[in-house]
């Protein structure tokens, strides 16, 4: 098993975002003030809400419930998941590859997870499937004061270069982003810099540093000071997290999750038609959802990276069906991945996704 798996696992690619609270359950809450435009929320007894037993769904998550995740809180609160039959259950996790080490154990029957980790846990011969494109658009990034002058892939040359760690989404998109100007890793000097990489940068300690649309913003709240941003995708637009299921779940339980992303879609609608709403809810729901001003402008980054052009013509959730093969051949180019793993180009599905 390689390495950047057993330690990918142990990684969020966001903890910066997750601060220092608890685990926080997803228990129904007392019902907040009903947003414009909502249902009213579901009572206990509430037979439209609950027609008949519930099937427990349990979802690994990448992280702690945040506020990101604000359409989760959105289907819990308004009632979504029960009018799906489901009793939903959050399964917190510390990155991507925690997320699906517990689909693989059984702990989850759906894993909230990043592309890379699926891909490695298939180079080692796992059978799984990607059913919804949470977020389409590449949310990876390369930062860089002004003073520095690195204005383009290509003036990365020869500088340090700050990563969260060498298993990190950080780092391949660093690597994805090199590639775009024919360089390689050994043309920079890459640094693991922990998830509080901005401080590195604005003490002059690494010339830029890879993070997220989300540490940066965080960042700018910091004083980061002027900046150029270089997007990884502009250069490969690999999606930051889909659903993701084993094989033989998707092949026996269709409708079940059929119904968990139909509860899944409204609470995503619901949270980009009423971000600021949403980030009312997060604050019952997300360990790190106290403060309403953040919470809304964190889903306003989610709300940007779940829309593409894609899931403007096709609908949410959709996947290109082309960007799974261009990540496994590129990660196979870039030596991320041992070899090939052809099966990864195909393994997802649309089948879930609705117009309209």
């Amino acid at each position: 098993m390689p390495e950047q798996w057993l330690t990918y696992q142990r990684l969020s690619r966001r903890a910066v975002l997750r601060g220092a609270a608890g685990l926080a359950g997803l228990g129904l809450l007392a019902a907040c003030g009903q947003p414009p435009g909502a249902p009213a929320p579901a009572t206990p007894g509430d037979s439209a809400a609950s027609p008949g037993p519930l099937t427990k769904v349990r979802m690994a998550c990448w992280s702690n419930p945040i506020s990101e995740q604000a359409n989760c809180f959105a289907a819990q609160e308004f009632g979504w998941w029960g009018e799906e039959g489901i009793d939903f259950e959050f399964v917190p996790g510390a990155g991507g590859g925690d997320a699906l080490k517990h689909l693989l154990a059984g702990n989850a029957d759906i894993a909230f997870t990043n592309v890379e980790a699926m891909l490695f846990a298939m180079q080692e011969g796992a059978k799984l499937r990607a059913v919804w494109n949470i977020y389409p658009d590449n949310v990876f990034n390369v930062v860089s004061l002004v003073s520095a002058n690195i204005q383009s892939p290509a003036d990365l040359r020869g500088k340090p270069v700050g990563v969260y760690s060498q298993a990190s989404g950080t780092r391949y998109n660093l690597l994805v982003i090199l590639r775009s100007a024919g360089l390689r890793e050994s043309d920079v000097e890459v640094i693991a810099t922990g998830v509080l990489n901005f401080g590195p940068l604005m003490e002059g300690r690494v010339a830029a540093t890879a993070a997220t649309d989300t540490g940066l913003w965080a960042a700018q709240q910091q004083g980061l000071g002027p900046h150029r941003v270089i997007w990884a995708r502009d250069y490969l637009r690999t999606p930051t997290d889909v659903f993701v299921v084993t094989e033989e779940t998707y092949q026996q339980r269709r409708e079940l999750l059929r119904r968990f992303l139909r509860a899944y879609r409204k609470g995503t609608q619901f949270m980009l038609d009423h971000p600021e709403e949403a980030a009312q809810i997060a604050v019952k729901y997300a360990t790190d959802g106290q403060d309403v001003a953040r919470n809304l402008e964190i889903i306003k980054l989610r709300n940007a990276a779940t829309v593409d052009d894609g899931t403007r013509a096709n609908g949410l959730g959709w996947i290109d069906p082309e960007i799974f093969g261009k990540v496994e051949a590129t990660f196979a180019e870039l030596g991320i991945i041992r070899g090939r793993v052809p099966e990864f180009a195909t393994a997802f599905t649309n089948e879930f996704v609705e117009r309209g």
